[in-house]
């Protein structure tokens, strides 16, 4: 029985990249929506990404909703998501960010949590943004 390794290339011990898809093209796709510049408004230096989970569920307002628009609404997240910043201890990677929010004219506004994690911007740029995300999503 060998063990040798029939790898060849040394720096790369996994072999090539099967497959990747960047935030670039997430953000391309519709798949993330930056909003990096509201969150500057809020003291957030780091550029922040909402999946469309989040963006269409509780930043796009729902038909018949009154009283409500898209820029308070994405005003109310990325606010609780500096709060989030602000409270959590150093070194963590995921907060949790909760809020209320009313979906409906008739229902009373409800307790939603998110969670939002920070990493690299992208596959070749390591300097840090910050995804938010539904708590399932990954």
């Amino acid at each position: 029985m060998s063990t040798h390794n029939t790898n060849t290339d040394d720096a790369d011990p996994f072999g090539p990249v099967i497959y990747s898809y960047t935030r670039a093209q997430a953000v391309a796709d519709g798949g993330q929506v930056e909003v990096t510049r509201t969150a500057r408004e809020a003291g957030i230096t780091f550029p922040v990404f909402l999946t469309r989970g989040v963006f269409d569920a509780y930043v796009s307002v729902p038909p018949g909703v009154t009283g409500q628009d898209e820029a308070g609404r994405l005003w109310d997240i990325v606010w609780m998501l500096r709060y989030a910043i602000l409270r959590a201890r150093s070194g963590v990677r995921r907060l949790p960010v909760a809020l209320y929010v009313r979906n409906s004219d008739t229902a009373r506004p409800r307790l939603i949590k998110l969670v939002a994690e920070c990493g690299p911007l992208d596959m070749d740029d390591p300097q840090p943004a910050i995804t938010v995300m539904l708590p399932d999503e990954d």
